[in-house]
């Protein structure tokens, strides 16, 4: 229940919850200087701005569950932050100040590894890569992996349902979650840690807590799904004319191979071209000019053939059959994570080179080809100067197509001139092509008004009330997924 009056000033409500918490938790759970406080203001992409007068950082559920409580008895939204790594504005808090930002960072235990079950419970601010890193130590690992892995926390990663580049084998975070913890908006706490293979209570709350951005509640732990550990791993590159000359040769590959293969991302060179140009080190995999390059990681594990004989014999069909034209595979893993770098480099050399509109989406796989091609050349014609490509996870449906400004424009003017629309068309044509506008980053602040231009009126009405009766006063990191005007108005 708000405990607020007409005149109750937003700055005093967050003045008075400022002062509750840390009588409840203690200094170590109030930040309010404004230079600790700057760098979590900011988006990773740089495009959104917010201001926040404190961060509150508790370290056990009990003290997040604390803050929810009193942040609704004083009326302040709250906006929950990991690794602060969301390529929508997902995490940054309202320009308007009326936020406190709620950070999960401190939460930052692995509570348990089971080895023989295949289970993690991590909570929500565990970084991805220690987890990765604890989960070897066990002889398991964690099949998920970005390019933010160094800086990503388990808790965003489930609040956004994140893929990254093994989706092809494992899914997106959605189906690597067993269990979940957290502190709903009444500041009551959800107990869903145990990984119940059935369960039949009515409503799946875990699930429908994945990927809702924290703005049904506040993800505090979450319970794991390993995998054996990999015993020989091999990553090559493969020189194609086409994206359907990918595709058939992933088949082709899948056929041969089962699920051994864990990654198949499809690089035009465009984007490799920049990688080459912006990021310091980088070479090209393979000599000549290609069209477009895949980088393969074929896996085996205890007793399977070694992969990179097993990998060879698959690029060596694909070349016979005429589906691609080069391939090189890694002589050790140094030569492997430098290949690997010039995929995970791609955003950055964009960022390098100029203004880019980037669209995270989806659609059925098998139209993923021509719809990358047909797309790009629609935008191209449409705004004359720029640049349209597609990159990514082809095998799951899932590329990152991009529109890159022309040399020497104005960022902000381009962008509202020109980008914004050509972002329109993009999703428009994703729409017609039965996709998805967002297949793993999420709504946050960015795809907002384009979720409700494009969704059915079903789709948005559940939505709504989903968020309405979890969360009637609207505090749960506001602005986000749904926009304000259609959120429960907060007090």
């Amino acid at each position: 229940m708000t405990n607020t009056t007409p005149a109750d000033t937003m700055p005093a409500r967050q003045a008075r919850l400022i002062d509750a918490v840390r009588a409840a938790l203690g200094d170590k759970a109030v930040v309010t200087d404004p230079q600790d406080i700057a760098p979590w203001l900011e988006d990773w992409r740089g495009r959104y701005h917010g201001a926040s007068v404190a961060i509150l950082s508790p370290d056990t559920t009990e003290g997040v569950a604390t803050v929810v409580r009193l942040a609704g008895e004083c009326g302040v939204p709250l906006v929950p932050q990991g690794g602060n790594t969301s390529m929508v504005g997902g995490a940054t808090p309202p320009a308007d100040g009326s936020a406190v930002i709620l950070s999960l960072r401190r939460m930052n235990r692995i509570r348990a590894i089971d080895p023989a079950a295949k289970l993690a419970v991590a909570e929500a601010g565990v970084i991805l890569q220690t987890l990765h890193e604890a989960a070897e130590a066990s002889g398991l690992r964690f099949p998920l992996t970005l390019g933010a892995r160094g800086s990503a926390t388990i808790g965003g990663l489930a609040s956004t349902n994140a893929g990254g580049t093994q989706v092809l084998r494992f899914g997106t975070m959605r189906a690597l979650v067993a269990g979940i913890e957290a502190v709903l908006p009444d500041g009551s706490v959800y107990d869903g840690l145990a990984a119940l293979k059935k369960d039949n209570r009515g409503y799946d709350l875990t699930q429908l807590l994945v990927g809702a951005e924290g703005t049904l509640g506040i993800i505090t732990a979450v319970t794991l799904r390993l995998v054996p550990a990999v015993h020989d791993r091999a990553t090559g590159w493969l020189a194609v004319e086409s994206p359907s000359d990918a595709l058939q040769a992933l088949r082709a590959m899948e056929a041969r191979s089962g699920n051994a293969i864990e990654s198949f991302e499809l690089v035009p060179k465009i984007a490799m071209d920049l990688v080459l140009k912006h990021i310091p080190g980088t070479r090209p995999p393979l000599a000549g000019a290609h069209p477009w390059l895949v980088l393969v990681d074929y896996v085996a594990l205890l007793g399977e053939t070694p992969a990179q004989a097993a990998l060879e014999e698959l690029l060596q069909g694909v070349l016979a059959a005429g589906l691609a034209q080069d391939a090189v595979i890694a002589a050790n893993a140094a030569q492997a994570e430098a290949f690997w770098r010039l995929r995970d480099s791609i955003s950055e050399a964009e960022r390098a080179e100029g203004p880019t509109m980037a669209h995270d989406i989806s659609v059925p796989v098998d139209t993923m080809p021509t719809f990358m091609l047909d797309a790009a050349a629609k935008v191209e014609a449409a705004f004359p100067g720029v640049h349209a490509s597609a990159f990514g996870h082809l095998g799951d449906g899932n590329v990152h197509f991009h529109v890159n400004a022309p040399a020497g424009v104005d960022a902000a003017r381009w962008r509202a001139e020109v980008g914004e629309p050509a972002s329109h068309m993009v999703y428009d044509l994703v729409v017609a092509a039965g996709g998805s506008i967002s297949a793993e980053h999420g709504i946050g602040q960015m795809k907002q008004a384009e979720l409700a231009r494009l969704s059915s009126p079903a789709r948005m009405a559940a939505l709504r009330a989903i968020k309405a009766g979890l969360d009637p006063n609207g505090l749960m990191n506001p602005g986000k997924l749904l926009a304000l005007a259609e959120s429960p108005s907060a007090p």
